[in-house]
């Protein structure tokens, strides 16, 4: 505060007084005349102005602002993460549902798959009394096999791919390393016999056993839901298509799709193939269908009738089966019909009539005329049947055993008509199976059993004894 008194004065020298009081007086006699003078004076706090406490404050708003600003980019993230957060659950709760939840089981079928080749490799080593190079690097490939298994659980369950791929390959030598067993040599009596075992042809009398089951994998769609469906290899393939394998899988009995994969390899990496999409008026129904000759083969559903649809030209047949009944079906599946198949004989269908009762009656197709060319009736009745497939010429039906086992029961040779009962056991996954067929081209059985891939090795056939005299 300044306070400034002006009166007229004898003129002073110009001079500063700092008094006790803190009031300083200023003379100002030289900025006027010499007749006034201003006396000022000027009063200062006890304290000086607190600079720092200002700047500390102002600091501390500036803190303050950019915190607020910190705090409000969070709240507006958070809305960001909430709805990430969301689409996880979803994502998560779509995971829990899916076909991952079945990866643990493949990974326990690996390992029962590669307990058995080990158990096989050992017979093969038994059957020829010592021990060869290929055995003794077959055994120690399924050995490294199971140990990549076992890592591959713990670590990232994609890579079962990876091991689905080698899996392949070992199934592959395996395979060439039995072909190699098919002439036993059984010294007797100084007479050598010589155990054919003729793959491709009729020169035998029959199945005798079937051998343990093959998992190769779930289906191409990774889904459980498609229990409906089948797959194997075209069973007379044209030329440059001999290694073309298909497959088709349903959340129903309807059909009305196939993919074609040009080898097991592009089937099993699910990459690579060809769709053929049946359009409407043209679907099927029953999933008894297979590829013969580059044309698939299936029961048509509406109007009910043998149907087939060749890859090449996409051309559509239909031809009535007037004697087939929709009364009777297979124990696993309904709308099973009509039952496609073919062996080294030709193509087959299978069906029940009313005149016989709901018994089984093999028919032969004219392929040409895609007409019916002979019926058999057999004593087989449908309803009790899990399925039925030919091999040269005979039907062989299967009936449920319990929950892991089939039975083949019951056998049919169109070409003497005889009838045989037997008893062999056919492993299986699961319980329900919608496709069961022959190929003669590798003499596979071919299952889809319940949304997996699943096959048999050639049946184990009754032989002819050839004997030679040994100089």
């Amino acid at each position: 505060k300044i306070l400034c008194t002006c009166a007229k004065v004898v003129p002073l020298l110009n001079k500063r007084t700092m008094l006790s009081s803190g009031i300083v007086s200023l003379d100002f006699s030289d900025s006027f005349s010499s007749m006034y003078g201003c006396v000022c004076s000027v009063f200062l706090p006890d304290s000086t102005f607190p600079a720092d406490r200002v700047q500390h404050m102002q600091q501390v708003t500036t803190g303050l602002k950019l915190e607020v600003e910190i705090q409000m980019n969070k709240v507006s993230k958070l809305d960001i993460f909430l709805g990430e957060l969301m689409d996880l659950t979803v994502r998560v709760a779509m995971l829990e549902s899916s076909p991952d939840n079945y990866i643990k089981l493949d990974f326990e079928l690996l390992r029962i798959e590669l307990r058995e080749f080990e158990a096989l490799v050992s017979q093969l080593k038994d059957s020829l009394n010592s021990s060869s190079p290929m055995l003794d690097s077959l055994y120690a490939e399924i050995h490294n096999m199971t140990l990549i298994v076992n890592q591959l659980e713990t670590l990232d369950k994609n890579n079962l791919e990876v091991i689905r791929i080698e899996f392949a390959k070992l199934q592959r030598k395996l395979e060439e390393c039995q072909k190699e067993q098919d002439i036993y040599l059984v010294s007797k009596w100084h007479v050598t016999v010589i155990f054919l075992f003729f793959s491709g042809n009729c020169n035998h009398t029959g199945i005798m056993s079937v051998s343990k089951p093959t998992l190769f994998q779930m289906n191409a769609h990774l889904n459980p839901g498609y229990q409906y469906g089948g797959w194997g290899k075209d069973s007379k393939p044209v030329r440059g298509h001999e290694s073309m394998h298909w497959y088709g899988a349903y959340s129903s009995p309807t059909v009305y799709e196939f993919y074609l994969y040009s080898n097991y390899d592009k089937l099993t990496q699910r990459s690579s193939f060809t769709h053929h999409g049946l359009p409407q008026g043209y679907e099927g129904t029953g999933n008894n269908y297979i590829v013969h000759g580059n044309t698939v083969y299936y029961q048509a559903a509406n109007p009910f009738r043998m149907s087939k649809l060749n890859l090449t030209s996409s051309v559509y047949s239909h031809r009535q089966v007037t004697k087939a009944s929709e009364s009777f079906t297979y124990t696993y599946s309904p709308n099973q019909y009509l039952d496609f198949s073919a062996d080294e004989k030709g193509l087959w269908v299978m069906y029940a009539t009313d005149e016989a009762k709901g018994k089984i009656v093999v028919a032969k197709i004219d392929e040409k005329s895609f007409g019916i060319e002979n019926e058999w009736t057999t004593s087989a009745f449908k309803p009790l049947v899990g399925n039925a497939f030919m091999v040269c010429g005979v039907m062989y039906a299967t009936r449920p055993g319990d929950l892991k086992t089939e039975e083949i029961y019951y056998s049919y040779d169109t070409e003497t008509g005889e009838e045989k009962y037997m008893s062999i056991p056919l492993q299986k996954f699961q319980e329900k199976y919608t496709n069961l067929h022959y190929n003669p081209t590798d003499q596979r059985l071919y299952m889809y059993n319940n949304g997996y891939y699943v096959s048999y090795s050639q049946p184990r056939l009754s032989s002819l004894l050839l004997p030679f005299l040994l100089r």
